[in-house]
């Protein structure tokens, strides 16, 4: 078995959270500026996120999406996201791909 290198892993854990879309806008938690910080420690992967808002009716399904793609990452021996509020999100946040997306931006 191969041993994945830690950039590799770091680069695929987040491949795999840009994979995940926000059922609301359709575009990716990364791209909504959503992921915050991901840190890896010999396999074992912690993702801290935020949601758009507290009441977002689509947390928990965010939220799961998000574990599910990260568990999926060859390489990744355990997942775990953390919901944090702080720095609150704010649109300014999203990136200018998913400013596109949302039609807030010429291409």
């Amino acid at each position: 078995m191969n041993a994945v290198l830690p950039g590799a892993l770091l680069d695929a854990v987040h491949a795999a959270c840009a994979s995940v879309a926000d059922p609301e806008f359709g575009v990716s938690v990364t791209d909504l500026g959503l992921i915050y910080d991901v840190t890896i420690c010999d396999g074992a992967v912690v993702v801290a996120m935020t949601l758009t808002s507290a009441y977002c009716p689509a947390g928990d399904v965010i939220l799961d999406a998000v574990r599910a793609a990260v568990a999926r990452v060859p390489g990744v021996t355990s997942g775990e996201v953390r919901l944090v509020w702080e720095p609150g999100w704010t649109p300014e946040m999203v990136t200018a791909a998913g400013r596109r997306q949302l039609g807030w931006e010429q291409a």
